[in-house]
């Protein structure tokens, strides 16, 4: 199986329910080094996974979503705790829809499995990865 692997990072703040969190209920903030790990079986014609510009871009874009924000206001987290497990899926889930609406092009139609992985530090981070979505035609 080929890898590539490209990275970017987001500036959240947040905050949790629940007293094993301890000190974490209380609003704060967090800078996270995101992973984005294409895989397939066999590389494309150019002898690429997928071209690094574009899947660099692509997850610029994803990113933008979230980076900056306060996810307690997030429409799509409401009473969700945005554990960096919960993150990495929800990085994971819209990566790999646009991957399947072909917005990595024709290299990306090949990729069968994504990883992200969220690190918090040099020595806390946690992933999700998984197989993406059967690949549709550009519409």
């Amino acid at each position: 199986m080929y890898s590539l692997c490209v990275r970017d990072h987001i500036m959240i703040a947040h905050s949790f329910r629940g007293e094993v969190f301890g000190p974490a209920q209380r609003l704060h903030g967090a800078t996270y080094v995101v992973d984005c790990e294409m895989r397939r079986a066999e590389l494309d014609n150019d002898g690429l996974v997928v071209d690094i510009g574009r899947a660099s871009m692509l997850l610029r874009e994803v990113l933008s979503e979230f980076d900056y924000c306060n996810l307690d206001q997030h429409p799509a987290f409401v009473g969700q705790n945005t554990t960096t497990e919960f993150l990495a899926k929800a990085v994971f889930d819209r990566f790999a829809a646009r991957i399947s609406a072909g917005e990595l092009g024709e290299g990306g139609r090949g990729l069968s499995e994504l990883r992200i992985l969220l690190s918090e530090s040099h020595v806390a981070w946690a992933a999700y990865e998984g197989p993406i979505p059967v690949n549709q035609p550009n519409g």
